[in-house]
């Protein structure tokens, strides 16, 4: 006996903020990609579907997208980063990157 079937992984990609297409609420959104697999004796084997979505976290909606779409967001969502994880690209007092040698609490 031979035991086949598909498995669905879900992949949280980014947080967004935009304006919701159903509510109209500026608020996070979360990228999404959706993978199922091909399995074969419960392994997983190749992937034969792959879907992009987004889902505002204010009212709920859920909207398909193209990977091109998809791939801009991610894209977009990287150069605001400025590869700060926090988003925020103005220093704030009393810091100093590490590695400047300057201690910001010696007078």
């Amino acid at each position: 006996m031979i035991i086949f079937g598909t498995r669905g992984y879900l992949y949280q990609l980014a947080i967004l903020t935009m304006v919701c297409g159903w509510c109209g609420n500026p608020s996070a959104h979360t990228l999404r990609k959706k993978v199922t697999k091909f399995t074969l004796f419960f392994v997983p084997l190749f992937p034969f579907s792959t879907k992009f979505a987004t889902q505002c976290t204010f009212c709920g909606g859920e909207r398909q997208i193209p990977k091109e779409q998809a791939e801009q967001l991610l894209a977009q969502h990287a150069a605001d980063q400025d590869g700060n994880p926090f988003g925020q690209s103005q220093q704030q007092p009393g810091y100093a990157p590490p590695g400047s040698g300057q201690n910001p609490y010696q007078r």
